[in-house]
């Protein structure tokens, strides 16, 4: 009201000296943008101020959605539950309220796994960074617990959100281990920190493939779009998927890589034996891009060993791969002659804190997956652990190694493996470390003498 009373004053003070209706017009009509301008700033401020409530508000509410939805369970789906979720019947208001509870309950859980890492680590830029996507990415799904289903777009924009929510976390495993990376530098590593983050770290991991499975699924199947290189799958995931054909993709891609760096690189000799159903390929329900990662991981390191063993040898030996199925599972054994590892040497490949490889620079996208942080192995066997299945390392020192894979062969077999947050795990983050209880082999051989006894 006195912007109004002080906007007409002006026009009354200048209309004395002007004359021409027309320039008096012209000040009328800049006093109410003068007006409109004043008031527009003040409400674009109080908006952006209730803005900053609002968030600050919901903010601090996250907490309370953490407690309440970490005492749910997540709840594993098979591989089978996965297709008829995206079958041709398949119904985007059922995997909507499927979705807006358990991606809480999947976030919830392992975040607060996060505020058990020691508090140095906590307390790294980068952990501090990884931790905030997640709060985001949770405080966006609890927007949808109470808005309808039936409303079309509500749907359009919960496929919007987790695609959003799917782009934030692109990094969070080269920012996760940039922030390990930056609490070993400063505070260096003891044997029970080291045994906390190993165990978090992979349940970590394991969440965060989960909930992109969950994720991927959902936007692929109902975002309208078709897969035109590979029309059949179902989301990310082939009902007949040539375990063969995925192979020989994972050789050729760490071929072109091998080729480039060493001018060179061993043959692949493949076989395959199907015992259910003899003289066919092999095939299975599963993620092509998963099983991909494991064998393009494990090819990339059996070429390397197998270069620089055989660096005086005008002939590379091959790399054998032997695929088979039974009843239950369904094995790859990759063969290299690339001279082995000692066996004392074999878990600390699976290990996130004993990389020795340089620090690559965060979001290099030409880099290959993972390159320099030395987490292509561990994160490999947790791809395979997933859907209950596994990858070990057998190695002869001075000859070779010989990398398995085991899958489940049937889809009702493979059930997501899906950490959950509770006294059992609690208990993991409170262990010290106690005395071995077998004997530690001294360093300094035995002296004998003191036992000699006098002729």
């Amino acid at each position: 009201m006195v912007v109004l009373v002080l906007c007409t004053i002006r026009v009354q003070h200048q209309s004395a000296e002007i004359r021409d209706s027309k320039s008096l017009s012209l000040v009328i009509f800049v006093s109410f943008i003068d007006l409109f301008l004043l008031f527009g700033k003040r409400f674009a401020s109080t908006m952006k101020f209730v803005r900053f409530l609002m968030k600050n508000a919901a903010l601090a509410n996250v907490p309370k959605h953490i407690d309440h939805f970490s005492k749910f369970s997540p709840s594993p789906l098979s591989m089978k539950q996965f297709l008829d979720f995206g079958s041709t019947n398949a119904c985007e208001k059922t995997s909507f309220a499927f979705l807006r509870q358990e991606l809480p309950v999947r976030l919830s859980n392992i975040m607060k796994e996060i505020n058990l890492l020691p508090d140095r680590l906590l307390t790294t830029p980068s952990v501090q960074l990884v931790q905030s996507w997640y709060i985001q990415s949770l405080m966006e799904i609890l927007d949808f617990l109470d808005k309808s289903p039936d409303d079309h777009r509500v749907l359009g924009e919960f496929v919007d959100t987790l695609v959003t929510i799917r782009n934030r976390h692109n990094d969070v495993v080269p920012t996760m281990a940039q922030g390990v990376i930056e609490y070993k530098e400063a505070f260096g590593q003891d044997p029970v920190t080291s045994q906390n983050i190993q165990y978090f770290l992979d349940r970590f991991y394991m969440s965060r493939i989960s909930i992109r499975m969950l994720i991927n699924q959902h936007t692929l199947i109902f975002d309208g779009a078709t897969n035109p290189i590979h029309p059949n799958t179902i989301g990310s995931i082939d009902p007949y998927c040539e375990v063969a054909e995925v192979v020989r993709d994972a050789y050729e891609s760490a071929k072109m890589l091998c080729d480039q760096y060493y001018l060179g690189s061993p043959e692949l000799e493949l076989q395959e034996l199907n015992t259910n159903k003899k003289g066919q390929h092999i095939s299975i329900v599963y993620v092509p891009s998963h099983l991909y990662h494991m064998l393009f991981e494990l090819f990339k390191n059996a070429m390397r060993a197998t270069i620089e063993n055989h660096e005086a040898s005008s002939t590379l030996p091959p790399i054998e791969v032997m695929v088979a199925i039974g009843g239950e599972d369904l094995t790859i054994k990759m063969s290299d002659r690339g001279g082995g590892v000692p066996f004392r040497k074999i878990e600390r490949l699976f290990s996130y804190m004993y990389s020795t490889a340089p620090t690559p620079q965060i979001g290099h996208h030409q880099r290959a997956p993972l390159a320099g942080f030395g987490y292509g192995l561990p994160i490999s066997r947790l791809y395979a652990q997933y859907f209950q299945g596994d990858l070990q390392l057998y190695s002869m020192e001075g000859f070779g190694t010989d990398a398995i894979i085991h899958l489940k062969a049937l889809s009702t077999d493979s059930v997501e493996k899906l950490p959950v947050y509770n006294k059992t795990a609690l208990r993991h983050y409170k262990m010290s470390q106690e005395a071995d209880d077998w004997c530690v082999p001294s360093r300094e051989p035995l002296n004998l003498a003191v036992y000699r006894v006098a002729k």
